[in-house]
């Protein structure tokens, strides 16, 4: 499978990321859920889509892999509002959960972020973890009165739901990638790969580098990294598949 992609850009609100890539010598444009496709190999993956916000990311999956079946988390009743909007005609494609993936069960405090003018109601820096170098490198972005959210443990609800095998989770958990490792670790170890954000300055409390995170997932490598200048992405895929 391709190990490498190279640059990675961002092209506009709401669309899917690009990034440019090698194929038999001609430089080609492909989406990163494009790249990530190709590698699942397969009609009907089994993707989690943990941090959906208002199922951008869902909606590329869909056009991508009509028989895919989606589970979707996403604790912001303002962001899950929009999910259930955009989404209405795959509604019967896909599942929305509003809840926080987290290392328990139970309830957990949520940062609510917001903004101003053009901002107003920026729901995608949202978080269980409290705001720390984030309210520096993005002035721009405020956190309302915290909430109590509820959240589940990966593990569990994997349980339930009777899912033994992943083939992709797709993580936006702004600063909460522990606690979602934390509670499943059973699930990552039978997921085959992961896109997950992640930054190396801590814009929340308790936040993981990469480095962090890569310890914490011993048996995943490194396929594609797209940095940028405070937080990145990266994808990973297990290499005991």
């Amino acid at each position: 499978m391709p190990g490498s992609l190279g640059q990675s850009v961002k092209v506009g609100s709401g669309a899917c990321h690009s990034t440019y890539g090698n194929h038999e010598g001609v430089s080609v444009l492909l989406t990163v859920h494009e790249h990530i496709v190709s590698l699942l190999q397969k009609p009907d993956p089994v993707i989690l889509d943990i941090g959906c916000n208002d199922g951008t990311d869902t909606q590329c999956f869909l056009r991508l892999c009509p028989e895919a079946k989606l589970y979707c988390f996403e604790p912001d009743v303002r962001a899950a509002a929009r999910f259930k909007t955009n989404m209405r005609p795959y509604l019967d494609k896909v599942a929305l959960f509003e809840i926080a993936i987290s290392d328990r069960n139970g309830k957990a405090t949520f940062h609510p972020s917001n903004g101003e003018g053009e901002a107003k109601e920026w729901d995608l820096s949202g978080s269980i973890r409290r705001p720390k170098k984030h309210l520096v490198e993005y002035d721009w972005v405020r956190f309302d009165q915290p909430i109590s959210v509820e959240t589940r443990r990966l593990d569990d609800w994997c349980g339930e739901a009777n899912l033994n095998k992943i083939d992709l989770i797709w993580m936006d958990v702004q600063g909460a990638e522990a606690d979602v490792i934390a509670g499943g670790k059973g699930t990552f170890s039978n997921t085959h790969f992961i896109y997950t954000e992640y930054s190396d300055k801590e814009l929340y409390e308790g936040q993981l580098s990469l480095q962090g995170i890569l310890q914490l997932l011993p048996s995943f490598e490194l396929v594609t990294q797209y940095p940028r200048a405070v937080y990145g992405d990266v994808l990973l895929r297990n290499t005991s598949f």
